[in-house]
């Protein structure tokens, strides 16, 4: 009873958002807010996307982890526990606050969740930029006075980017996403996030939002200096060209892109999810049928058999998988 399934954004209002998912993508925003995110695959606790298509329609992905489990991640799933990933869109017209994500032996102290992640810029204004991992030769005791002074923005690496660059994050990686990016995130489930610093800003109810230093200094990976943006290139393949990304025990990331008109069919003995940065594309499998255009994503569970996909225009997408 699966196929290809589509979900209804769940939108978070935050203080750096704006209003960039409506102008790239035509998602309809509420008025007058500031929104900073789209949870697009979700598995929280109250936050469980629900499905858009097909005679599944309103069930949540709770419910799809509860009843089809195997189906939807492949037989060699764990017996028990959340879908496995949290997908994001991200607008950060402003700059987010400096933050860390606890690695797994830190966060089970801290009552916590680890949190590994990977962004790609989907779209950037020319003063875009990330701040990463930390400035070399950075001690942690220079780090820890310059919190106390409130400088601690000094000690970070920056990093320009533009449309098309990716980060990887593993937990524990310092960082802060800067104003003018729209990332598409893929992350471990989790929403366990420490603030060290947030610009000396006041949250949307007018005051400082709560930073959690003694968290923050236990997670932070003091050996991390001036990361890297991943540095792979698209293969030459004029009709289906793969950028490999991130191949992570906890999820694989690759880029593609597929001339218009081309078909191809996508078959896995694990869950795969398509988010579209561009273009359309076409998804088949039996008698149901959907387009995903820009800003758009899909979860093919592991059950069905080969799906039918067509760039009904020159596509550009993520297609991730876990192990």
């Amino acid at each position: 009873m699966l196929y290809p399934l589509t979900f209804q954004p769940i939108l978070k209002e935050r203080v750096w958002g704006g209003r960039n998912l409506e102008r790239l993508y035509a998602k309809p925003l509420p008025a007058d807010t500031l929104i900073g995110e789209s949870w697009e695959i979700s598995d929280r606790p109250g936050d469980s996307s629900v499905i858009a298509n097909g005679p599944l329609a309103g069930r949540s992905l709770h419910w799809l982890m509860e009843n089809h489990r195997r189906g939807v991640l492949g037989q060699h799933t764990a017996e028990h526990g959340p879908f496995p990933l949290l997908i994001k869109i991200l607008d950060a017209t402003e700059k987010l606050s400096m933050q860390v994500h606890p690695p797994a032996a830190v966060a089970e102290k801290l009552g916590g969740e680890p949190k590994t992640e990977m962004w790609f810029i989907a779209d950037a204004t020319p003063q875009a930029d990330l701040f990463v991992g930390l400035k070399a030769g950075t001690t942690r005791e220079d780090f820890e006075l310059r919190v106390r002074e409130g400088t601690v923005a000094d000690c970070l690496h920056r990093i320009a980017v533009q449309a098309g660059d990716v980060m990887f994050l593993p937990s524990g990686r310092l960082h802060a996403i800067g104003g003018g990016n729209v990332i598409f995130e893929i992350q471990q489930n989790s929403d366990t996030t420490y603030r060290v610093f947030d610009w000396n800003r006041v949250g949307l109810n007018g005051k400082p939002r709560e930073l959690h230093v003694r968290e923050s200094l236990a997670s932070i990976n003091f050996e991390d200096f001036e990361p890297s943006l991943v540095g792979s290139k698209y293969s030459r393949n004029p009709t289906f060209s793969v950028r490999f990304i991130v191949d992570d025990p906890l999820f694989r990331v690759d880029a593609c892109r597929v001339k218009r008109s081309h078909r191809f069919y996508l078959r896995s003995e694990s869950m795969q999810i398509l988010g579209v940065v561009r273009g359309r594309l076409t998804i088949t499998h039996e008698d149901q049928r959907i387009e995903l255009t820009a800003g758009s994503f899909c979860l093919l569970p592991a059950c069905l058999n080969r799906v039918t996909c067509v760039a009904e225009r020159q596509v550009e997408f993520l297609h991730v998988q876990t192990p």
